[in-house]
């Protein structure tokens, strides 16, 4: 008896948070609107080509001492 109590307002739980979120995220209860960058399919593939781009340069590997503040590159051992 008890389970069945605990189970089902876990579920009504889960529903009123659905519906909630549904309410102000996608309906925009509190007004708003949608960013361009995030509606824009062109700008979506400009920024995703962007980021798959090879090949991806960085800097050599530093160690960060945190008591001094000091960082350090790593040198090869070869």
């Amino acid at each position: 008896m008890t389970a069945g109590y605990i189970a089902g307002s876990l579920v009504g739980s889960f529903a009123i948070a659905y519906l909630c979120d549904t309410f102000v995220s996608d309906k925009k209860a509190f007004g708003g609107s949608i960013p361009k960058t995030v509606s824009d399919k062109e700008w979506w593939l400009a920024t995703d080509t962007k980021f798959q781009a090879w090949p991806r340069t960085a800097g050599p590997p530093v160690i960060m001492n945190p008591v001094s503040r000091q960082n350090f590159i790593v040198r090869s051992t070869e």
